[in-house]
């Protein structure tokens, strides 16, 4: 049967089969995990009401990244470009730290690498996909406008040919050849495009090794043990808070001041953006653990050179599948979804210290 003589019963199933590679590709054009997930439902029903008229004339898997990329075009209409903290601000010195949060629509989000990375035998196809999801990739791909960003991820993250993607763009070759130069530019102008890329994968024994001591260290919130893990330079955010904070001096002192109900906290490994995370759950008054935040680290030659702290509990614990909260001696692996209390309580504790 050809995909254009499709019934009804079996086109559910088959769309489905493009559900995570298309979730993958409106994340990176858009930055935001639910507007990506939103982008992909759009696409579905769209081609669900479409499909009589698809005639087979290209493939499905072309078809639907065609409606796919017309959605995401779409809603990036509106010009809102997703960040990080130092794409927006410079550092704050510890004695100047203010925590100000900016609204959602502000930050580039984190992403389940489950929800938009395929499953594939090739480990090159699985390093390129895990790369094109870092968070520097993500922030440099943000500074690109919307045409130039679907073309760098259709040829290079996705392999398309030139032909192919000027026929889903309905426009020339040599348009998307020139396209894909000026975005080339613009991501080599950008000097934490490639921050992250030393992290090995799958990780390196020294890189597990290094996870296992971070863990041992922030778990007993020893902040010289942490010290010796980070980069001089390296760089700590917490969105939706605008403050950053770079050099181990200015980070292990937010975290015994500003940070210090973070002591005691217990860390529960996740998938992220294609980088080692962790969610972590603060002790909480009644007893047991509850959530605070999810946290991506960036390992560059031996160290860590950046940990981010994703604080919205509410929005992304759910998103990863993580319980409410951790009550027994052992952290159990992600189930269950999450409560609102994490980025309440820091402005809270941030009132009091000022």
């Amino acid at each position: 049967m050809s995909e254009g003589t499709a019934t009804t019963a079996d086109l559910d199933v088959r769309l489905e089969r493009h559900r995570v590679e298309l979730t993958g590709y409106c994340y990176r054009m858009l930055g935001s995990s639910f507007e990506a997930e939103d982008a992909v439902q759009d696409t579905m029903v769209r081609a669900w009401r479409g499909y009589a008229t698809f005639e087979g004339r290209s493939s499905m898997r072309s078809w639907l990244y065609r409606i796919a990329t017309n959605v995401c075009l779409d809603m990036l209409n509106a010009g809102n470009r997703r960040a990080r903290p130092m794409d927006l601000t410079g550092p704050s010195p510890l004695a100047q730290a203010v925590l100000t949060p900016r609204p959602d629509n502000t930050w580039l989000e984190p992403m389940p690498d489950g929800r938009v990375l395929p499953t594939t035998s090739d480990p090159a196809e699985a390093a390129v996909a895990k790369e094109s999801v870092r968070l520097a990739f993500m922030a440099a791909l943000q500074q690109l406008p919307p045409k130039q960003r679907a073309v760098l991820i259709l040829r290079e993250v996705l392999a398309w040919r030139a032909s192919e993607v000027a026929e889903l763009l309905g426009t020339s070759v040599a348009s998307v050849n020139s396209a894909l130069q000026r975005a080339r530019a613009t991501l080599a102008e950008n000097d934490g495009a490639g921050a992250d890329a030393a992290t090995s994968d799958p990780l390196d024994e020294e890189q597990q090794k290094l996870l296992e001591r971070y863990v041992a260290a922030f778990e007993g919130y020893d902040m010289r043990a942490l010290t010796a893990l980070l980069h001089e330079d390296a760089v700590m955010t917490m969105p939706p808070f605008d403050l950053w904070l770079r050099g181990t001096d200015d980070i292990t002192g937010f975290m015994t001041t500003l940070g210090a109900a973070c002591a005691d906290s217990r860390l529960v490994p996740v998938e992220v953006n294609g980088l080692p995370g962790f969610a972590q759950y603060k002790p909480d008054e009644a007893g047991g653990h509850i959530p605070w935040s999810v946290q991506v680290l960036e390992i560059s030659k031996g160290r860590i050179s950046g940990f981010h702290f994703f604080l919205d509990t509410a929005r992304w614990f759910p998103l990863f599948g993580l319980p409410l909260r951790l009550d027994g001696p052992e952290a159990p692996g992600p189930r269950g979804g999450a409560g609102p209390a994490a980025v309440g309580g820091l402005e809270a504790e941030a009132d009091e210290v000022e």
